[in-house]
């Protein structure tokens, strides 16, 4: 047995272990999206009777685990949610108490945590150590590897099923203060299927991206069908901070081929992926697909540097004035602003002058009942996007662009591609306002 081999050995505990290093007054960090350390996270409850005060911090929670689901878990628990998913939404609408949201850049989430103070623990997950010692972080190190560097104790859930993929994901058993083992298939992301309103807006999109291109794209059906709009493109990049599977299929039709990117040529740069098995395998060892630190990718001052840089979002809401809401109805916190501050941001930006931030959304939501175009946000919206940074809007009535523009252009452009229905009194209310 090598030393690293009896290292290891001699750091591996039971989850039931792990959880009993939850103490009162502290923060815990736990790793995001399919890096999750569901064996451990699911035990956190156990700890209840012994403690109070313990703040969690994650991103886009995946199961509504008993520690914030609960009502009893009052004071004992609080799931600080820089991203809600759909088990915080449900908490929060249950008035259990017990999860709370934190305002943030993705870039710079948890170092801004750091600010404030250190985290007892970090739970995350990894693959088996190599023969050289060193464990990979897998599927996202977006914050993992700064806080794995700030913490007091670190606990990695060991995983024979996560890929080992390539970047700064490596970690060496000695950096870790305890492993336990908990094999399950990596958590996956259905791929959605866009109806005709969602390939009309991705069609749109694509317009508006030209070959040699580097790419962002969000999550969910608009992105997705913004990608299978994108067949004919040639030499596309892609820097991104959540690689997906139409990333993947895009690159096996020819399509992206990160030949004309200006930084990491060549190189898919990331930093967390979610998908499906077969994108989990395909990322297994790849040397094409590097994971770096968020604060590093997300840094608009780094998306900047991308040649032909295109940020593709989609938002809840958008106002006359271009102020735009992708998190928030009203007061209800929906989800988080993630990174499309960063990524839109850095893209308006760009040192080469062709840079483009897209912003999508259907016309329309509450099956038709509203519009998505407003004279002004719901008291309480977040402004996930500062308007001075929205640059292009796409519906699926077409695709506008604001920047540069007066209110009154602005109002003119976003009335054009609302939905019909909506325009007579869209410019009404403009006309109220002054802005017509």
């Amino acid at each position: 047995m090598t030393k690293d081999e009896i290292i290891y050995k001699e750091k591996l505990i039971s989850i039931e272990e792990a959880v009993g290093f939850i103490k009162s007054d502290t923060d815990i960090i736990v790793a995001q999206c399919a890096s999750e350390p569901q064996g451990c996270m699911s035990k956190f409850h156990l700890a209840k009777e012994k403690v109070t005060d313990v703040k969690v911090f994650s991103v886009l929670t995946l199961k509504p685990y008993d520690f914030y689901m609960l009502p009893e878990m009052k004071g004992h628990f609080e799931l600080c949610s820089w991203f809600h998913a759909p088990g915080s939404r449900a908490a929060l609408k249950a008035k259990t108490g017990t999860v709370t949201y934190v305002p943030n850049m993705l870039h710079r989430a948890a170092t801004d945590r750091l600010k404030v103070r250190r985290p007892h623990l970090f739970f995350g997950t990894c693959t088996p150590p190599d023969e050289k010692g060193f464990v990979s972080l897998s599927l996202g190190i977006t914050y993992e590897k700064d806080i794995i560097e700030a913490a007091e104790i670190v606990i990695l859930e060991v995983n024979e099923q996560l890929p080992r993929t390539q970047g700064d994901t490596h970690v060496h058993v000695s950096e870790v203060s305890w492993f336990v083992e908990f094999s399950q298939m990596p958590p996956t992301l259905p791929e959605p299927q866009p109806d005709e309103i969602a390939i009309r807006i991705g069609q749109h999109i694509a317009d508006l991206v030209e070959d040699g291109s580097t790419i962002q794209l969000g999550i969910g059906e608009i992105p997705n069908a913004a990608a299978m709009s994108l067949h004919k493109k040639k030499d596309l990049g892609v820097h991104t901070e959540m690689m997906v599977d139409s990333m993947m299929e895009l690159y096996e039709l020819g399509v992206i081929t990160n030949k004309k990117k200006s930084i990491h040529k060549d190189k898919f740069i990331c930093t967390f992926a979610m998908g499906s098995e077969k994108l989990y395998k395909w990322l297994n060892n790849n040397p094409a697909v590097e994971f770096l630190r968020g604060k590093y990718v997300n840094d608009p001052c780094v998306m900047k540097q991308n040649s032909q840089m295109v940020s593709i979002n989609t938002c809840i809401m958008i106002d006359f004035t271009g102020q735009v809401s992708s998190e928030s109805i009203g007061v209800e916190q929906y989800s988080g602003t993630g990174g499309q501050t960063d990524t839109a941001s850095g893209a308006v930006e760009g040192t080469d002058g062709l840079g483009k931030s897209i912003i999508a959304c259907r016309s329309t939501a509450q099956r038709g009942k509203i519009s998505t175009i407003v004279p002004v946000l719901p008291i309480g919206s977040a402004v996930t996007l500062h308007r001075s940074h929205t640059d292009y809007v796409v519906t699926e009535w077409g695709s506008v662009r604001l920047t540069g523009r007066t209110v009154r252009e602005r109002t003119h452009f976003l009335i054009s591609i609302a939905h019909p229905d909506f325009r007579e009194e869209l410019k009404a209310k403009a006309e109220e306002l002054g802005y017509w």
